[in-house]
């Protein structure tokens, strides 16, 4: 028995919540492969389990197979998945404010500080594969997911994706996936599924693509090169700049065919130096929780991206307008960017980084980059104080993580290359930054550092 993959999802009124053969592999836990057939029926256990009724399902499953089954549960019962902003117990009761009655999971024994109710029959085995009821198809105007914003520039807002949007955008990661590996292939991520990177690359690639993900989420360099070791060929890695980074300063063997970046710009010589550790191909992949993804390149070999097709990019002085095929309405994002003819295009910095100074322009983003460049300096970050002096000017300050070089050796490097306006007053050395799961750094929690 086989879920066919829609020709059209876009135009289709009613979507089936997974696709492909019964038998193929969609999830590798405990070093066995779960088929889509077992997992569909006991997604069929775990909703018939759930509590009723409920708003919405907050998915704060850590494991992927958890994740995936109380993913599907929530679609067979008609209910949004909400995914949390950050994981911190205010950010919690924010979406439980705006969600009176939302159902919040963990999957059995976890130790979760947000509590929330036990996910049911995670071990059940089912009587046998998918049924008659497994293969139903749903209303492709139902939402689906609900993903907010990171909040690390302001406050997290959230954006509703119904079932067809989740299967055009994941249409085109499949294809995109696909040119590189074929239409089938073993995924392992190191970034969690609730944020919107990691549930289309690990969630979304499985349940509507040819994926089959690992169940664990390694991070430490050994356990991410023996987690691969488990998968069998061919292999994608989806992961970060901060933690491919990691990964190459350890120096082990990295067997992949493929591997996946988002959350925070690649620079292109990390970027060639993990295809030349690797051998595989390495994609950068650009969106955003408004847009989804919406832009590919290979950053070793091309400084432009190419949109997905269907997707139109117009610049305009406050950003750029995004018009997709999972697009309910133009999206206007915070990023400035420099259309070409062919319609690639090239990211310039974003709205929220440009800031001005005795008259003087520059980019947050940019200092930052030339600030990572300084020998020594590992981890850095660029922001304007929010208050201003005695001059009436709002100063930079840096945070820099610099163990073995002196804030002499950095300061008297960023005067080579910095405008006077734009040097950090203070540069604060701290011994490391507050990123968050994806490597991403909350402004909040950036000037709490400052403070001290």
């Amino acid at each position: 028995m086989s879920i066919p993959f829609p020709a059209r999802a876009c135009d289709a009124a009613q979507l089936p919540w997974l696709a492909g053969a019964a038998t193929r592999a969609l999830v590798w836990r405990d070093g066995r492969a779960i088929d889509l057939g077992a997992f569909a029926a006991q997604a069929e256990i775990v909703a018939a389990a759930l509590p009723g009724p409920a708003s919405a399902i907050i998915n704060l499953c850590v494991g992927r197979y958890a994740f995936l089954l109380a993913f599907a549960a929530a679609l067979r019962v008609g209910r949004p998945t909400l995914l949390l902003p950050a994981r911190t117990p205010a950010a919690l009761a924010e979406v439980r404010q705006a969600w009176p009655g939302a159902l919040t999971l963990h999957e059995p024994g976890a130790a979760h500080d947000l509590g929330g109710l036990q996910l049911a029959a995670l071990d059940a085995v089912p009587a046998r594969g998918t049924s008659a009821r497994s293969m139903a198809l749903l209303d492709a105007a139902r939402i689906a997911l609900i993903g907010h914003t990171s909040g690390s520039s302001g406050v997290p807002h959230a954006h509703a994706k119904t079932l067809r949007a989740l299967w055009a955008s994941n249409a085109a990661n499949q294809t995109r996936m696909a040119a590189e590996l074929g239409p089938h292939f073993n995924i392992l991520a190191t970034v969690p599924p609730q944020h919107m990177y990691g549930i289309e690359m690990s969630v979304l690639l499985a349940l509507l693509g040819g994926g089959a993900v690992a169940d664990a989420q390694p991070l430490l360099p050994a356990d991410v090169v023996a987690e691969l070791h488990k998968l069998p060929a061919p292999r994608l890695l989806v992961t970060t700049p901060l933690h491919l980074r990691a990964l190459l300063d350890a120096g082990l063997e990295l067997p992949c065919e493929a591997i996946v970046s988002a959350t925070a710009p690649l620079d292109a010589a990390l970027a060639r130096a993990a295809e030349a550790h690797t051998g595989a191909p390495l994609i950068e992949v650009y969106g955003a929780t408004e847009t989804c993804v919406v832009a590919t390149r290979r950053p070793a070999h091309e400084p432009l991206w190419t949109p997905y097709p269907g997707v139109d990019m117009q610049s305009a002085p406050d950003g750029v307008r995004i018009e997709a095929p999972q697009l309910f309405a133009p999206v206007l994002l915070g990023d400035l960017v420099e259309c070409q003819s062919d319609g690639r295009f090239a990211l310039v910095g974003r709205v929220s980084d440009l800031i001005e100074i005795a008259g003087k322009r520059a980019s947050l983003g940019d200092l930052t980059r030339h600030l990572l460049a300084v020998p020594g300096v590992e981890d850095a970050a660029i922001i304007q104080h929010e208050d201003v002096d005695s001059s009436g000017v709002r100063r930079l300050a840096a945070l820099v993580v610099a163990p073995g070089t002196s804030t002499a050796a950095i300061m008297a490097a960023l005067r080579a290359s910095f405008d006077p306006a734009f040097l950090p007053r203070p540069l604060k050395r701290v011994p490391r930054l507050p990123r968050n799961a994806l490597g991403k750094l909350p402004r909040a929690a950036l000037l709490d550092l400052l403070r001290g």
